[in-house]
């Protein structure tokens, strides 16, 4: 008999100790750096940097004072965005926060005698000094999508910001220069000064209020051109359309050979792919909020795994972001578990039936019987079949179809769903069933492939118009045409927190676990978690636990976080702006 295969290295010790204990250096000097642009904001509005360098002065323009604020005020706003950047030991953010700190004392020194601001500069100086002696703490490469979009909203916020500005300033020209009708030129030019901190006043032949009015609009025109840019620059990535042709074709490749449940859910386009360095096993990940969010199981032999969990490590050390995942089986927690030392958590299990002994006989169907009976006499009948055997003018009116039936405007998913519909391209082999009366569509349901054998329920829409019932149907009749297509592993969806509401609502549980279930119940009106696994409990299926892996308990908060905005479940408002750059 011939030697199994060696099973790959996993991460390194170095590796892992990096996330199980994480240096507490860039934290605390991005702390100190929250204080230290605090102290410089309030310094400047206290007591205004007017009487500084006086020989500094005679070489600038006599708009120097409002430039000093302007720059005070600023660079302790800039500070502010940059810490947290520091705090993720971003090189980038280190380069930032000494370029700034030393900019600071460049005009305390320049003052020619002891500092005035001796909090603020004391900070200033410890900051940089921290900052110099642990610089090789700060090596984390920068998140690969903010660079160009900051420059191109930058161009964009200043040409707009400049246009505006100018049109003020023109309004009010009977006041300025002594000319009645400023030119744009000149126009320009003053609303530039005035985004610095110029008070325009300064430069007023009749100085009054609205002119004031005017600065100070002028003052947060330019704090918003600088300071969005910046946020921009320095936030965490949002990944949007990152699966290429070569890493979607390896994940296929590794599907067919080991497949997954959860595994064809990796396909989204809005996911990225490591791979381990044999190449028999990856991960497909999404990063948000800082955190790189694996879900379900790596692709590939289970064998080559801990080489896949090894690469996705060392990527996100190398970024500085912390390693999440979401819905992993039980084997694949266990191996997760032992090759990195890190916190697994139930949260919630799979429902997979059966089809081949799936019935509607029996007292425990009595109620999905009556209701699929109901609503097959008012006129309902479906029709299964794969996604590359479907008709043309299906394909495009499902899509209508679905766009119209969602409910909200945000596209849920991340574990267990393609967010595509009747795409013969690149999902020749899902499945569809939908159910019509008289010939019009009422409802869908498409199931990922799950191997030559199995599917994995993608995506479930229904007319909001139509009966009670639907949904039961289309399960139903999914299951029992199954066979006939040669799947007997059905899986319908995951349910959150399954184990809390079945227990919490037997004889005996603990005023803990019913607590924590109430708690769920209130948000099953938004999330409708208890919803989902009462309706998946009507088919009788068999629950597979399913976990989510942190590094430390501090870690699951943040973690729990992100996963809530990968799956839609937490939406934050967002900032929409016109200037977008590529990658």
């Amino acid at each position: 008999m011939a030697a199994p295969p060696p099973r790959e290295p996993g991460p390194s010790e170095g590796t892992i100790g990096r996330f199980l204990s994480p240096s507490k250096v860039p934290g605390r000097i991005g702390n100190l750096l929250y204080l230290a642009a605090l102290a410089n904001i309030a310094a400047a509005i206290v007591r205004p940097w007017r009487n500084r360098m006086p020989e500094v002065a005679t070489y600038l323009p006599g708009a120097v004072e409002g430039y000093v604020v302007a720059f005070a005020i600023l660079s302790g706003l800039f500070l502010l965005l940059v810490a947290r950047a520091v705090k993720r030991g971003k090189a980038r953010g280190w380069w930032a926060a000494i370029i700034l700190l030393s900019l600071l004392l460049v005009f305390d020194v320049a003052e020619g005698e002891l500092p005035r601001r001796p909090i603020a500069t004391t900070l200033t100086v410890l900051a940089l000094a921290l900052l110099l002696v642990f610089r090789r703490q700060f090596a984390a490469a920068s998140d690969p999508t903010t660079r160009w979009r900051a420059l191109w909203v930058f161009l964009g916020l200043l040409v707009s910001s400049l246009l505006a500005g100018a049109a003020f300033v023109r309004v009010e020209s009977r006041h300025l220069f002594e000319v009645r009708n400023l030119g744009w030129t000149d126009a320009l030019i003053a609303a530039a000064t005035g985004m610095l901190g110029q008070d325009l006043n300064d430069l007023a032949v009749t100085p009054t209020p609205r002119l004031q009015v005017i600065s100070n609009v002028l003052i947060v025109l330019g704090l918003v051109t600088v300071l969005v840019p910046v946020w921009l620059f320095l936030r965490s990535p949002r990944q949007v359309g990152t699966i290429d042709a070569d890493d979607d074709r390896r994940m296929r490749l590794l599907l067919a050979a080991h497949p997954d449940s959860l595994g064809y859910f990796n396909t989204r386009q809005d996911k990225d792919f490591v791979c381990s360095e044999s190449g028999k096993s990856g991960i497909g990940y999404r990063v948000v909020s800082g955190v790189i969010l694996a879900s379900g199981d790596p692709l590939g032999d289970p064998e080559a795994w801990p080489g896949a969990i090894a690469a996705f490590l060392e990527l996100a050390d190398s970024h500085g972001w912390t390693p999440g995942v979401l819905g992993c089986s039980e084997l694949g927690g266990t191996i997760w578990v032992r090759e990195t030392g890190f916190q697994a958590l139930e949260i919630g299990d799979e429902a997979i039936v059966d089809s081949t002994e799936f019935s509607l006989d029996g007292r425990e169907m009595r109620n999905v019987r009556q209701m699929v009976n109901r609503i097959r006499r008012q006129g309902y009948e479906t029709e299964m079949l794969r996604v590359r055997d479907t008709p043309v003018e299906w394909r495009a009116k499902a899509l209508a179809d679905a766009s119209a039936w969602r409910v909200g405007g945000t596209e849920r998913g991340f574990s267990m769903a393609t967010s595509r519909v009747f795409d013969a391209e690149r999902d020749p082999d899902a499945i569809v069933i939908v159910a019509t009366r008289e010939g019009i569509v009422e409802g869908m349901l498409q199931f990922a492939p799950w191997g030559h054998d199995g599917m994995s329920l993608d995506l479930m829409r229904r007319n909001p118009a139509a009966d009670p019932g639907i949904n039961e149907l289309l399960i139903v009749d999914a299951l029992s045409k199954a066979p006939g297509l040669g799947v007997r592993r059905v899986s319908l969806n995951f349910a959150m927190f399954r184990s809390t509401f079945e227990r919490g609502e037997k004889l005996g549980a603990g005023p803990i676990l019913k607590a924590w279930r109430r708690l769920l119940q209130v948000g099953n009106r938004w999330f409708q978690l208890e919803s989902l696994y009462r309706f998946n409990a009507k088919f009788r299926p068999v629950w597979y636990p399913r976990f989510v892996i942190y590094p430390r308990a501090v870690d699951i908060v943040r973690v729990g976080l992100a996963a809530g905005r990968a799956e839609a479940f937490i939406v934050f408002p967002r900032l929409t702006l016109p200037f977008r750059g590529g990658r």
